[in-house]
């Protein structure tokens, strides 16, 4: 099999559980450092699957390399493809599908509750009822035409979709480990102070994102493996 192509953007935003359960799956795989200059191909036939990590920019920052890497996601649609993104990962998709991307109504970090739709195809890829996941991100997508919404929040209403039954954009960050958990925090602390000092209501403190870690993110790994184990069913050779 044709391996899938890791796409991280900052030296942050690692993978995280995302190798561990492609390697639980059987799947191979490959990390495209996005962050350390390496070019985004443009032929996505090389490659069995796409995921698309998170990072620090946006969409609009008029930066080439996200303007590539819309360009891969739809050629990649073409293709049949199936492409996963996470945070930044899902807005890049969004664009790509003709979505519009922009600033949120608010800032969203920490451990926050996003409600999977009572619908089958929210069930079959992420579950049923509310869960807690850990979010970073200021930025928002409106839902593509034709997708399907699978989770919102009470600040972002479109959290997580899937388009043609086999590319799922999540907003928020299953694949965080306490481990990267903490380097977030550590690199990126600055924005908790901000938005804390502002009233967000939908940012934690430093000592409620570090509570119950090895918890909570078992939790979203359970997630993370039927999000996975069911986006690999549509993988291309």
């Amino acid at each position: 099999m044709k391996p899938i192509a890791i796409f991280q953007h900052t030296h942050v935003g690692l993978p995280g559980a995302v190798t561990s359960v492609l390697n639980e799956l059987g799947v191979p795989w490959v990390i495209v450092p996005v962050m350390d200059g390496a070019p985004i191909p443009d032929d996505p036939s090389v490659f069995s699957g796409i995921i698309l990590m998170g990072g620090s920019m946006g969409v609009n920052d008029g930066l080439a390399w996200i303007d590539e890497e819309i360009e891969l996601v739809k050629r990649a649609r073409q293709e049949g493809i199936p492409v996963a993104g996470h945070c930044l990962g899902s807005q890049v998709m969004a664009a790509a599908f003709g979505a519009a991307v922009a600033r949120g109504p608010a800032m969203e970090i920490g451990w926050q509750d996003v409600k999977l739709e009572p619908a089958p195809e929210a069930d079959e890829w992420l579950g049923e009822g509310a869960k807690e996941v850990f979010q970073w991100h200021g930025d928002a997508f409106s839902l593509p035409e034709g997708a399907k919404r699978l989770a919102a929040s009470a600040q972002h209403p479109n959290q997580a979709f899937v388009m043609d039954d086999r590319h799922l954009g999540m907003q928020f960050h299953l694949e965080m480990t306490p481990e990267l958990v903490d380097l977030y925090v550590k690199a990126n602390g600055k924005a908790i102070d901000r938005e804390l000092a502002k009233g967000a209501a939908a940012v934690n403190t430093r000592d409620e994102i570090a509570a119950d870690l090895d918890a909570r993110t078992a939790g979203m790994h359970e997630m993370l493996r039927k999000a996975y184990g069911r986006w690999v069913k549509g993988l291309k050779g």
